[in-house]
């Protein structure tokens, strides 16, 4: 019987063997989902990285009494974010409408205030656009996890029925799986049925039966169970807004004063919203020579 010990191939096939173990990527470890409030979703890369949740020590929130003009739209999302927070059912949530008056600085709000109320209770997990098809294996990941999760899309909207389109209306419907129960999805966009406007109507002038096609393309955004509308700002609540964030950094400037150098920043902005009166803000404590708290 020939010795395999000293066959002139194994030296080969064991650095064959070796450089396999080399390429191949290192198994996805369990993720420490206690770790942080808040996680941001990397999907598998391109480079043989494993899919992973990368702690966020500190979320860039502001807090919510400080959002002005929304005062509807925070009582909804809230009640809604401190029953999930409780254990008790609730709705996912989409927030659409007008450029920078809010609907993110809200969802993060409300998680702050839910979690305020009962520490630790809740995870907020951003998920960027792009990866809305990888949501079922996020979801996997979350399952079995006793913390609830919101999950977290900025931005969102889509310019044709793709991967994402599909992958997210199957998590909106439950799917074979179903949603697990400790995760909510959270949605903001400008666009309030999440697709162009010329695109559903392309599809009205072109399909046999206009009302049918339309009605696929807006039965997206028709599984949020929660659908909450931002408009644009009068100049009453945008001096409210520019009020509450000169008062919460110490501005110490006449209200007259400060609406009139409100106005002059709106009027070269081309339009009033919470994220110009923000902006304003900033610009006013920089030429007061007021530094932004730490931390």
């Amino acid at each position: 019987m020939p010795d395999i010990a000293s066959h002139p191939l194994l030296p080969a096939l064991s650095r064959i063997a070796q450089a396999l173990e080399r390429l191949a990527p290192p198994p996805a470890s369990k993720p420490d989902l206690a770790a942080a409030d808040a996680f941001v979703w990397h999907p598998a890369g391109t480079q043989g990285a494993p899919a992973h949740l990368a702690p966020v020590k500190r979320v860039a929130a502001v807090d919510i009494v400080l959002l002005q003009g929304v005062a509807q739209q925070k009582r909804l999302l809230l009640e809604n974010t401190r029953r999930f927070a409780r254990g008790l059912p609730a709705n996912n949530a989409m927030l659409w409408g007008a450029r920078g008056m809010g609907k993110s600085s809200l969802v993060k709000a409300a998680h702050a205030a839910a979690n305020a109320e009962a520490p630790g209770a809740l995870a907020l997990i951003e998920i960027q656009r792009e990866d809305i098809r990888t949501l079922p294996e996020l979801l996997n990941v979350l399952r079995d996890s006793p913390r609830r999760f919101l999950v977290f899309c900025d931005d969102l909207s889509f310019e044709r029925e793709d991967q994402d389109y599909k992958a997210l209306k199957s998590v909106l419907d439950g799917g074979i799986e179903g949603r697990p129960a400790n995760v909510l999805f959270y949605a903001t966009s400008n666009r309030r049925h999440l697709m162009a406007r010329d695109m559903i109507e392309n599809e009205r002038s072109t399909a046999i039966n206009p009302g049918e096609a339309v009605e696929e393309k807006v039965s997206l955004s028709d599984r949020f169970g929660l659908w909450i509308g931002f408009h644009n700002a009068d100049q009453s609540t945008f001096f409210a807004m520019v009020e509450a964030y000169a008062a919460d950094l110490g501005l110490d400037v006449p209200h007259e004063e400060l609406h009139r150098q409100a106005v002059e920043w709106s009027v070269t902005r081309g339009g009033r919203s919470g994220r110009v009166a923000w902006q304003f803000i900033m610009d006013l404590a920089g030429r007061l020579g007021i530094a932004m708290p730490a931390g």
